[in-house]
C-alpha cells in the first residue's frame, strides 16, 4: 500500500507545481494582478489557472480517504490483493482525471474518471471492514 500512497503523493506535488508555474506565469505575463490572490476573486483569470488550482484542490478531496484506507492496511498488516489491486486501479484513474482535467477538460471523462476512482475507494474500505471480520 504504500507505493499507491506515495505516487498519489507525488502526484499531488506535480499538480501543486503545476498550479504554481501557471500562476505565476499569469502574474509575469500580467493577465492577473497580485490582489487576486488575497481572496482568489476580483478578476477572470485564465482557464489554465482555473483548472491547476481547482485540479490541485482536488487532490485534498476524496483521495483523503484513499490515504486513511491505505493506512489502515499498512498499520492494521492487512495483506490483500484486492486491495492493492484497487489502491493502483485508485492512483490509475487520478492520474487519469488529472490529465483530463489539466488538458482537453472533457466533462464526461472527467466524471467517469472521478467516479472509477470513487468506487476503487469503496471497495478499499468495504474490503477492509470484511478481512477485519
Amino acid at each position: 500500500m504504500i507505493y499507491p500512497m506515495f505516487t498519489m503523493v507525488i502526484l499531488t506535488f506535480i499538480v501543486g507545481c503545476l498550479a504554481a508555474k501557471c500562476r505565476f506565469s499569469s502574474l509575469r505575463s500580467g493577465e492577473i494582478n497580485l490582489k487576486y490572490f488575497k481572496l482568489m476573486a476580483g478578476q477572470d483569470v485564465p482557464e489554465l489557472v482555473t483548472k491547476t488550482t481547482r485540479c490541485f484542490n482536488n487532490m485534498f478531496e476524496i483521495p483523503v480517504l484513499f490515504y486513511v484506507a491505505c493506512s489502515l492496511y499498512l498499520s492494521l498488516g492487512i495483506d490483500s490483493l484486492v486491495g492493492i489491486v484497487f489502491a493502483w486501479l485508485f492512483v490509475a484513474l487520478r492520474v487519469a482525471q488529472v490529465y483530463i482535467h489539466i488538458t482537453y477538460n472533457q466533462i464526461i471523462h472527467r466524471m467517469s474518471a472521478f467516479w472509477g476512482a470513487f468506487l476503487c475507494v469503496m471497495v478499499l474500505w468495504t474490503n477492509l471492514l470484511v478481512l477485519q471480520m
